[in-house]
């Protein structure tokens, strides 16, 4: 049972940054809000390649404790990575996005760092 903790913690990790990325884009309006929304959406994405795409590979990798790697080992690896690629990238966009609206609520104009009014 130890050893589901890990998968629990990340899926409550990444129910919470979705529904408080799609909480900040019903409370915010205009650029805002389509930033937060399009963060909800890239954290979607994020678990949705992790669910569908890594965990799946994860369950085949540990066969391979107990049995010999197939032959195309090699080729499950570089899918695995390229997975991997695309949901750490966006989960760093999704972050990006929302210390940019961050940002530009508290009145920082992200480009020059001079104060502005909230939007």
């Amino acid at each position: 049972m130890q050893q589901d903790r890990p998968d629990i913690t990340m899926q409550a990790a990444m129910a919470v940054s979705v529904v408080s990325s799609l909480t900040l884009a019903t409370l915010t309006r205009g650029t805002a809000r389509a930033l937060a929304g399009t963060a909800g959406l890239l954290t979607v994405t994020s678990f949705l390649v992790t669910r569908f795409g890594n965990v799946p590979i994860n369950g085949r990798i540990k066969q391979w404790a107990v049995t010999a790697p197939p032959a195309d080992h090699a080729e499950i690896l570089h899918r695995w990575q390229l997975f991997n690629n695309v949901r750490t990238l966006s989960g760093v966009l999704a972050f990006a996005v929302l210390i940019y609206v961050a940002l530009r609520r508290e009145g920082v104009d992200c480009g020059s760092g001079s104060p502005r009014g909230l939007r």
